[in-house]
Order: structure tokens, then sequence, then C-alpha cells
């Protein structure tokens, strides 16, 4: 009993250093619990302790619970904290060429995002990343159709979105909005329903899954499904830590992404196919947007979003478009 008892406290202490030495990784988010990619990254998290045979503890923080979505970018940088995921607009000013995948109507194909991670974009974009000081981890793709969600009648045609008050997504974005001849304001995904509940906008726009999971539905009555744009939910890690790492560790971190990257398209796009009838069960009218108004909404918005990418990237958005358009 002696010996078996000096044992149990030597596998004990060994297991108190192995827990104390882990990399911890405290990963903020602003998505719910109940959304398709917060559950991708809690399984990318399990993944990353897994392959790293839990020399690494990942820690995450989702609904705004550690860090809120504006301040996620900025406390990475610093060294706060040792991770986080953005959407890819939410880098607006400071790095707009990751807007690219919001060019209205253009890049949606399921094709060209499933081969994003690790593509010839995605390591264009990962170098402008680093260079404003985080280091990016994962790409996680979240959304090729959009909804464009209203209360008393339906946003179909341009005509419709006249003088309505609607979630902006940054100034790229909302260009094309305006070309609509609404007015948009931006704001983060967890802010839209108090916005429309309380009247600040009357319309939302959001991924078709999102309209679900925030449940729009207790505060609009009409959405139209339309494939406006792509969006990505991108993790990164502060650079001084991840330099840190084991050889061993930063492979279990792309073991990790590269999974996470594919499950992420495989729940979207799931995601995405129920979301509809999901909608029409909570008592939305649901509107599927036709070939010709989408060719009637991209010519409206495409060209307002062009110039407004253009005068913010320069060479380096001509650049990345040329070799997405060869994806």
């Amino acid at each position: 009993m002696k010996k078996l008892l000096i044992y149990s406290a030597s596998l004990l202490a060994i297991f108190s250093v192995s827990s104390a030495n882990a990399a911890k990784m405290r990963c903020s988010h602003q998505l719910p619990p109940k959304h398709h990619i917060a559950k991708v990254i809690d399984k990318w998290a399990a993944e990353v302790e897994s392959q790293s045979n839990g020399d690494m503890d990942v820690q995450i923080f989702g609904a705004n619970s550690l860090r809120n979505a504006k301040q996620n970018i900025g406390a990475v940088a610093k060294g706060d904290i040792e991770c986080a995921f953005s959407v890819n607009f939410q880098w607006g000013k400071t790095v707009p060429t990751m807007n690219v995948t919001l060019k209205p109507y253009s890049v949606t194909d399921k094709n060209v995002l499933a081969n994003w991670p690790g593509s010839e974009a995605a390591a264009f974009l990962d170098k402008k990343l680093l260079e404003k000081g985080v280091h990016n981890t994962v790409w996680l793709f979240t959304t090729r159709m959009s909804a464009y969600t209203s209360k008393g009648a339906p946003l179909v045609k341009p005509d419709d979105f006249k003088g309505v008050k609607i979630r902006g997504i940054n100034s790229l974005v909302d260009a094309g909005l305006v070309a609509l001849g609404a007015a948009p304001s931006a704001m983060s995904g967890s802010k839209v329903y108090q916005a429309l509940s309380t009247g600040v906008i009357d319309a939302g726009l959001t991924d078709i899954s999102a309209a679900y999971s925030r449940k729009y539905y207790e505060v609009q009555d009409h959405v139209t499904v339309s494939p406006l744009f792509s969006v990505f939910f991108h993790g990164y890690l502060n650079p001084a830590w991840y330099d840190k790492l084991s050889a061993a560790n930063k492979k279990a971190l792309k073991v990790a992404g590269d999974k996470a990257a594919q499950l992420a398209i495989e729940m979207t796009e799931e995601s995405a196919s129920k979301a509809p009838d999901q909608l029409r069960e909570k008592g939305m009218k649901v509107h599927i947007h036709t070939d010709s108004e989408i060719a009637a909404m991209k010519g409206q918005m495409g060209p307002a979003f062009d110039k407004a990418f253009a005068d913010a990237t320069g060479a380096d958005g001509k650049k990345l478009l040329d070799i997405i358009s060869k994806m």
C-alpha cells in the first residue's frame, strides 16, 4: 500500500508538472455557442491538444466573453492574449486586401473556397497579416450565402433598398449598399439583433446560418437568400508566442488547422442548406434570389465596390484578384 501511494503521488507530480508546462493558448471569438463555426473552433482546439499530446492547453472564450470583436486583433498583436478568431472583413482599413472575398457576387465558387487554405491567395494574405502583428494559423470558411432580413416587406430588387437603414460591414462593402440607396450602419454581428429589435436599423445583413442561430426571426419576418459574398473566420496567434513553440507544437497547429478548414466547409454547406427551412419554420417568408435578380444587384453594387477596393488596395488588390481568378 505504501509503495502504491508513493507511485500514485509520483504520477500526480508528473502530471502537474506536465500541465504547468503546457503552452497555454487563450482564444477569443465573438460567435454564439450554437453557430456552426463556433463548434468547428471547439473541435479545432481539441485537435490541437490531441496532436500536441497535451503539450498545448487551448482555452476557448466565445461570445465576446474574453474580449469583444473589436478588441481581439489588438489584444493578440500586443500579446495580451495568445489567440483570437475574427471575420476577414473586420480588418477593414488595416489590411484592406482581406476584403477581397467580399466582392459582390464574385468570390463564391465552392472549389475556390475549398482550395483556399494553403493557396497562393492565402499565403499572400498571411504575409500581410504578419506585417500587422499577427501570425495566421487557420482559415475557416463561414459562408458563401448571405441573408438580407427585413420587416414588413422583402428586400429583393435594388429599388427595395432605397432609404433602408441596414446593417453595414465596413466601408468597402457599404459602398455597394450605398449604391443601392441604402443607409448602412457598420456593426459586429453580436449587436445586430438588439439594433433590429430597437429600430436602430431596419434590416439585417448576415450569413444565412447566423440569421437562424442569432434568432433574427424574432424581430424580422422576411429574408432574401443571396450569394452576395464569401466570408472567412480566421484564427491567428501572437507571433512572439508562436515563435517560442516547439517544432512539434507548430506541426500540431498546422495539422489541426488543415482538418478544421475542411470541417468548416462541410459544416458550412450543411448549415446553409438547412437554414432557409429552419427560418420558414419560425415564420419568416423566405425568398431565394434568382439569376436575373442577382445580375441586377451585381450590376449596381459591383462598380461601387470595385472603385472603393481599388482605392484602398492599389496594386496589391489587383494582384490578389488576379491570383484568385486563376484558382
